[in-house]
């Protein structure tokens, strides 16, 4: 005859295989969502200083400062299975040195319920934009793009790339100037 206990470990085992078969279901019916939305990104000020790098060999890198605006309607990516986004806006270049470089600049994290029309106007970059060398100055192809983790109830963690980008020429001579 089966004790309480028993029974009590079929129910417990019934329960949390009915779960595990709800949430995988409920993770299929937006598994497959195209999370993709239109970014605009307009950048007002670029700054470029030779500065000594205290990191490593005390030799003098290229630091970036960029003012940019952002306007990004994030309305259409949250459905019921997203519980927040994580944006950030990165610069990607290429140097002699280096074939790939990817720089964050900025981020921030955006709520469900809250306000998911971002119109962001006159940012800064919150993360330094050092290159490791002189790669920055003169360098006419620097590519800002806005992207996104989506942080769902359920499900993978899906990494996206905003559909607009724009692309930064960096002067070709060093500000001397103390303030930014």
């Amino acid at each position: 005859m089966n004790t309480v206990l028993s029974r009590a470990n079929s129910l417990f085992a019934f329960s949390l295989s009915v779960m595990a078969a709800l949430t995988f279901g409920c993770f299929l019916t937006t598994a497959f969502k195209d999370r993709s939305v239109l970014a605009n990104i307009n950048v007002s000020k670029v700054m470029l200083k030779n500065v000594e790098d205290f990191t490593s060999t005390r030799e003098r890198s290229d630091l970036g400062f960029i003012n940019f605006d952002i306007e990004v309607d994030l309305e259409p990516i949250f459905d019921w299975n997203v519980k927040q986004l994580f944006i950030y806006l990165s610069a990607e270049y290429t140097t002699p040195s280096n074939t790939l470089n990817q720089v964050v600049l900025w981020d921030k994290i955006v709520l469900r319920g809250y306000n998911n029309k971002l119109t962001l106007r006159d940012l800064k970059s919150k993360y330094f934009f050092f290159d490791d060398g002189n790669g920055l100055k003169g360098n006419k192809n620097i590519t800002l793009t806005l992207s996104w983790n989506v942080i769902p109830n359920a499900g993978l963690l899906p990494l996206v790339t905003g559909e607009g980008h724009i692309s930064v020429p960096f002067p070709d001579a060093y500000e001397m100037a103390r303030s930014y």
